[in-house]
């Protein structure tokens, strides 16, 4: 019989850390994670062309409410954490929100304009729909009203400038025990990567653990700056609630 179980649903935008969260939170050693859980039943649903869209419908879940099921399903390997790396741009119409109610949600963000300068880098033509930060507000919005508070908020350049006392709070805000292990993983590919790792994990591939604080702001030009631009007030507003080095001491 297996005992009470912490299901983390970490919701993300792409070319954020949260795959090196991902590995984080598998470091553990008592930990099972999940890598986009919902990402084939976008596919399937937007019939969007992303790099390697035939292999993510092929190897992943197709129909939402099946995924939503699995997400509360027992944990795999009976390990008493079960983190799962959401995106929010996947979470569009007909993809069932109920189950969120169950689970802890937690608010991975970044400043629009670095995700906007690595994102274009790896995907055609993005639009303010493909980074999910207005997504990933009307989520928070839809959590804070169902705790009457906000849920927890963590910036990757927090982490990236402090990951130890970050993760620390990270881990007593979802009332886990910290452990160091979480700072450092292998290097390479893992078998918890999505079929997708091969096109989009290239760096996090190559590191160990969290990177060093990122250098200046990029500047943006166009319309990867509009969209930037666009996407700013939902980042900020978030950010408001954010924990911070000072908070995790």
């Amino acid at each position: 019989m297996t005992g009470p179980v912490t299901r983390i649903a970490m919701w993300s935008g792409p070319r954020n850390i949260s795959t090196a969260m991902m590995y984080a939170f598998a470091a553990r050693g008592d930990c099972a994670v999940w890598d986009e859980p919902f990402y084939a039943a976008y596919l399937a649903a937007t019939g969007l062309a992303h790099p390697m869209a035939a292999e993510v419908m092929a190897a992943g879940i197709t129909d939402p409410v099946q995924v939503a099921a699995a997400c509360l399903a027992p944990s795999p390997g009976g390990q008493p954490v079960f983190y799962q790396k959401h995106m929010c741009q996947h979470m569009i119409a007909g993809v069932p929100r109920d189950w969120m109610d169950e689970v802890t949600n937690v608010f991975l963000i970044r400043h629009p304009s670095r995700v906007m300068a690595s994102f274009s880098a790896k995907y055609d033509d993005p639009d303010l729909k493909d980074i999910g930060f207005v997504q990933q507000a009307e989520l928070f919005d839809q959590v804070a009203d169902r705790l009457g508070q906000a849920p927890v908020v963590i910036d990757s350049a927090d982490i990236r400038r402090a990951p130890g006392p970050m993760m620390q709070a990270l881990c007593a805000a979802l009332g886990i025990p910290y452990t160091p292990a979480m700072l450092h993983w292998p290097a390479g590919p893992k078998p918890h990567d999505g079929v997708w790792a091969p096109h989009w994990y290239g760096a996090v591939h190559r590191s160990t653990g969290f990177a060093e604080p990122e250098g200046p702001m990029p500047v943006l030009t166009g319309r990867l700056a509009a969209i930037a631009e666009a996407a700013l007030p939902s980042y900020e507003r978030l950010a408001s609630f954010s924990l911070t080095p000072k908070t995790a001491t």
